[in-house]
Protein backbone atom coordinates (compact mmCIF):
# COMPACT_ATOMS: atom_id res chain seq x y z
CA UNK A 1 0.00 0.00 0.00
CA UNK A 2 0.99 3.66 -0.80
CA UNK A 3 0.82 6.29 1.45
CA UNK A 4 0.00 9.16 -0.77
CA UNK A 5 -1.20 13.10 -0.37
CA UNK A 6 -4.72 12.20 -0.69
CA UNK A 7 -4.40 9.49 2.33
CA UNK A 8 -3.26 12.16 4.45
CA UNK A 9 -5.83 14.31 3.88
CA UNK A 10 -8.73 11.93 4.61
CA UNK A 11 -6.89 10.71 7.78
CA UNK A 12 -6.94 14.48 8.65
CA UNK A 13 -10.10 14.67 7.92
CA UNK A 14 -10.74 11.13 10.44
CA UNK A 15 -8.77 13.50 12.95
CA UNK A 16 -10.98 16.81 12.78
CA UNK A 17 -14.41 14.49 12.92
CA UNK A 18 -13.35 12.82 15.92
CA UNK A 19 -11.72 15.79 17.84
CA UNK A 20 -14.83 17.39 17.68
CA UNK A 21 -16.70 14.19 19.01
CA UNK A 22 -14.03 13.69 21.68
CA UNK A 23 -14.58 17.77 22.40
CA UNK A 24 -18.09 17.53 23.22
CA UNK A 25 -17.86 14.57 25.18
CA UNK A 26 -15.12 16.29 27.52
CA UNK A 27 -18.22 19.49 27.57
CA UNK A 28 -15.63 21.87 25.69
CA UNK A 29 -17.46 22.55 22.78
CA UNK A 30 -21.25 22.78 22.26
CA UNK A 31 -22.89 20.56 19.45
CA UNK A 32 -25.03 23.47 18.48
CA UNK A 33 -21.89 25.50 18.39
CA UNK A 34 -19.95 26.88 14.91
CA UNK A 35 -17.06 24.95 15.94
CA UNK A 36 -18.62 21.74 16.17
CA UNK A 37 -19.96 21.98 12.71
CA UNK A 38 -17.10 23.19 11.12
CA UNK A 39 -15.08 20.84 12.33
CA UNK A 40 -17.60 18.19 10.88
CA UNK A 41 -17.51 19.77 8.23
CA UNK A 42 -14.40 20.34 7.19
CA UNK A 43 -13.56 16.72 8.57
CA UNK A 44 -16.27 15.30 6.26
CA UNK A 45 -14.78 17.22 3.40
CA UNK A 46 -11.27 16.28 3.84
CA UNK A 47 -12.33 12.34 3.78
CA UNK A 48 -14.88 13.51 0.94
CA UNK A 49 -11.68 14.86 -1.32
CA UNK A 50 -9.89 10.74 -0.55
CA UNK A 51 -12.91 9.11 -1.08
CA UNK A 52 -13.06 10.67 -4.75
CA UNK A 53 -9.48 9.41 -4.90
CA UNK A 54 -9.74 6.12 -3.86
CA UNK A 55 -13.87 5.80 -4.89
CA UNK A 56 -16.01 4.28 -2.33
CA UNK A 57 -19.89 4.87 -3.45
CA UNK A 58 -20.89 4.26 0.17
CA UNK A 59 -18.52 6.25 2.44
CA UNK A 60 -18.60 8.90 0.07
CA UNK A 61 -22.34 8.94 0.41
CA UNK A 62 -22.14 9.08 3.97
CA UNK A 63 -19.65 12.15 4.16
CA UNK A 64 -21.21 14.26 1.61
CA UNK A 65 -24.44 13.71 4.01
CA UNK A 66 -22.46 14.90 7.03
CA UNK A 67 -21.05 17.33 4.86
CA UNK A 68 -24.72 18.45 4.08
CA UNK A 69 -25.89 18.51 7.66
CA UNK A 70 -22.86 19.98 8.94
CA UNK A 71 -23.39 23.27 6.89
CA UNK A 72 -27.12 23.05 8.01
CA UNK A 73 -25.86 23.02 11.62
CA UNK A 74 -23.39 25.71 10.69
CA UNK A 75 -26.50 27.69 8.98
CA UNK A 76 -28.68 27.40 12.23
CA UNK A 77 -25.79 28.52 14.29
CA UNK A 78 -24.97 31.79 12.41
CA UNK A 79 -28.97 32.56 12.15
CA UNK A 80 -29.07 31.76 15.79
CA UNK A 81 -26.28 33.91 16.81
CA UNK A 82 -27.52 37.06 14.54
CA UNK A 83 -30.95 36.49 16.38
CA UNK A 84 -29.57 36.76 19.87
CA UNK A 85 -26.03 38.20 20.19
CA UNK A 86 -25.97 37.34 24.04
CA UNK A 87 -25.35 33.63 23.36
CA UNK A 88 -23.01 31.71 20.87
Amino acid sequence: MNYEWHDFVGNVGVFLILLCYLLVQLGRIDTQGIRYSIGNGVGAGLLCVSLYINFNLSGLLIEISWLLISIFGLYQSVTRTRADPGEG
